[in-house]
């Protein structure tokens, strides 16, 4: 019987090493759906180059309601999913309900930080990423007016703008800097239409370059710059392919890289406060042959330049997050 006992434990032992080792991890994106050519596509690119490079499996799911964030995350947790990346600053509280009832479990957040011992929190330095954009507009811009579309008016999008207008006065002290918002509700990442028509009213007011970080709704205004004949800056994936000649760059901001940082990592994932910066190689700007024309080798030298400077901290961004001020403005 001890036998019999002990051999049915050595069982259930390896039993459980092989569940643990077959775990396979899990991405939950934020409102916006999975392929919003900006943020939550970026996760999912991340994870695919996961699966391609390491023959592995991952389960996702998207949100689509407010009310899904706890329950979603919840699910992935109870169905064994180690480690649970979940995307957006919305779902702190969401980790900070579920992650203390999951201890064994790793969680990584993407774009908020979450104190607790089982969870990673990968931020991003948006502010310098910005900064090197905003100077391309400044450069490029023949009016002395470019503009900044936001989504929802919170800290971590006014950081967006902050950068990009100390970019930009970084070039030319004396150019306009319009900046709008598109809403206060989750509902201002995802409406292109709005995004197209604050675009429209920057254009009437002087700007001929529009940044856009917005989520599904900077869709709408990368449009609306195509459209009239002007220039546009994408956000988080290259989007210069969407309107070639019209989108003069796009502010890279690696979540794919956090995703497949994270994925390969593995259950049990060193946790903390991750910052992905400029000199991490966590943001940056994009070229490629959709703008070749548009991005002059001065240009190119003038930012490199730059982010050299900030790395070295030679050049500091102030980031607004740290006192909700903004030096450019």
């Amino acid at each position: 019987m001890t036998s019999f006992k002990t051999m049915l434990g050595a069982a259930s032992t390896l039993a459980l090493m092989a569940s643990m080792a077959q775990a396979d991890p899990a991405l939950m994106y934020d409102l916006g759906g999975k392929f919003d050519k900006s943020f939550n596509e970026a996760a999912h690119n991340g994870a695919e180059r996961w699966k391609a490079e390491s023959g592995g499996n991952y389960r996702d799911i998207e949100v689509t309601a407010e009310a899904q964030r706890v329950q979603f995350a919840r699910r992935l947790a109870e169905a064994g999913a180690d480690p649970v990346v979940v995307l957006g600053f919305a779902n702190a509280p969401t980790l900070e309900e579920v992650a203390p009832d999951f201890p064994d479990t790793s969680f990584v957040l993407i774009d908020m930080v979450v104190d607790l011992p089982n969870v990673r929190s990968v931020v991003f330095s948006e502010h310098e990423g910005s900064y090197l954009v905003g100077m391309l507009a400044a450069m490029a811009s023949e009016t002395g007016t470019i503009s900044f579309v936001g989504g929802m008016e919170i800290p971590l999008i006014a950081n967006f703008a902050c950068g990009y207008a100390q970019g930009a006065k970084a070039v030319n002290p004396d150019i306009n800097v319009i900046v709008n918002y598109t809403g206060s509700t989750p509902a201002a990442w995802n409406d292109p239409v709005r995004g197209g028509e604050i675009a429209q009213a920057q254009f009437s007011q002087g700007s001929d370059i529009v940044f856009a970080a917005a989520g599904g709704t900077g869709l709408g205004v990368l449009q609306a710059a195509a459209d009239a004949g002007l220039k546009s800056i994408g956000v988080d994936s290259n989007q210069n392919y969407l309107h070639p000649g019209s989108v003069l760059t796009s502010m890279l901001k690696l979540v794919d890289q956090a995703v497949y940082d994270a994925f390969n990592d593995g259950a049990g994932l060193e946790t903390g406060i991750v910052v992905m910066d400029l000199a991490a190689g966590g943001v940056g700007y994009a070229l490629d042959e959709h703008n070749a024309d548009l991005i002059s080798d001065q240009m190119q030298e003038a930012v490199e330049a730059a982010k050299a400077a900030i790395i070295a901290g030679e050049v500091t961004v102030h980031d607004y997050r740290t006192d909700s001020t903004c030096p450019a403005f």
